[in-house]
């Protein structure tokens, strides 16, 4: 059996799923997603996510497709059609179908959600985490609403462009005052020379990252100094250590920041048991 996707209301062939033209999402990015990373067939972080995902259709003032409960049900369908045990389960929701106008429609109509799963190689992973990875920075150029988790991400894509023609696998958003504001699908972290932990703080319109959430509650219980504070790439650069944090990512040690080695140059020791911390609490709490 081949992959299967869910498309408002059914379940059909992954390569015969499709969206009306005039779908909102397609045609005006008028449409937020949500991203589950699944552990044993379970989805990881739900409480957060389902949290972030309300938070974000309430702000653009779509309507919830369903029920959490009935959302948690197709959710774990289409992973259970799919057969997939590690990997990634997508949501999308849309304003809906109609003909096309910035405003939006003038009858309700339904929205619109789509759920597709992947699997992932969690060996390939992990030896992604030990190697580390590269990071490039970039100014940033993103809308004024990155709390919201919308499917508006040209300017994300073209940031991990930028990334991969410079050998690297994430970039880093630069503000106007010189601070990294967070990655291009992830969240950004270091260990900073005097050993504190930091990620930019919530305010600073970043998105409110779950995996950044869950792992700074591990960080609370294993009694480790944070700072919600801004840094600069410069004082990435010359930390002790630098990694990101994201559905996908989990946790994942940065090597290099525009060329420049972290640390050692290799993945630090507390990004790595604090990626052992976060997976073994979202194994033990997945649903």
């Amino acid at each position: 059996m081949g992959r299967v996707a869910y498309v408002n209301g059914r379940f059909v062939p992954h390569g015969e799923a499709m969206v009306h033209i005039e779908d909102r999402g397609y045609q005006l990015a008028d449409a937020v997603y949500e991203v589950w990373a699944l552990f044993d067939g379970k989805l990881s972080d739900a409480e957060g996510h389902f949290a972030r995902l309300e938070r974000s259709l309430s702000e653009l003032s779509i309507a919830m497709p369903m029920s959490r409960k009935a959302l948690t049900l197709v959710l774990k369908e289409a992973v259970r059609r799919n057969r997939v045990r590690e990997g990634l389960a997508y949501l999308q929701v849309s304003r809906g179908v109609a003909p096309r106008e910035h405003a939006f429609p003038a009858r309700h109509v339904p929205p619109s959600m789509v759920i597709t799963v992947n699997a992932v190689d969690r060996a390939a992973t992990e030896a992604k985490a030990a190697k580390g990875i590269g990071v490039v920075t970039t100014p940033e150029s993103r809308w004024g609403r990155c709390d919201i988790k919308t499917v508006g991400l040209l300017p994300n894509v073209l940031a991990k462009q930028k990334a991969r023609a410079a050998g690297a696998y994430e970039a880093w958003f630069v503000d106007e005052l010189g601070f990294v504001t967070e990655g291009a699908s992830s969240n950004a972290w270091i260990v900073d020379r005097d050993g504190r932990l930091r990620t930019r703080d919530t305010n600073a319109n970043i998105l409110r990252g779950i995996t950044r959430r869950t792992l700074m509650d591990v960080i609370a219980e294993e009694g480790l100094a944070l700072d919600e504070r801004p840094f600069t790439p410069d004082e990435a650069k010359h930390a002790q250590e630098a990694f990101v944090t994201g559905a996908g990512a989990l946790v994942l040690p940065v090597i290099s920041v525009d060329g420049t080695p972290v640390g050692e140059g290799r993945p630090g020791p507390l990004a790595l048991k604090l990626r052992r911390l976060y997976i073994e609490r979202a194994q033990a709490t997945s649903v």
